[in-house]
């Protein structure tokens, strides 16, 4: 068996492993901006709900 050492033969795009890592390196992928935390939202929305419940409670109550 014959090796092909010549270069334009090589279908590999990326080129040899070590010119990969440089390319990974050089190039990071940006990270995602951290996700705002849902639960104080949750329970300001109770929050109000109980709010508003109350005061019509209050309201019937008394008139």
């Amino acid at each position: 068996m014959t090796q092909n050492n010549d270069p334009n033969l090589d279908p590999d795009p990326a080129g040899t492993t070590q010119h990969f890592r440089r390319f990974v390196d050089d190039n990071p992928e940006p990270e995602e901006a951290p996700r705002r935390p849902i639960l104080p939202l949750v329970l300001a929305g109770v929050g109000v709900v109980l709010t508003i419940g109350i005061i019509i409670a209050l309201v019937m109550a008394f008139s």
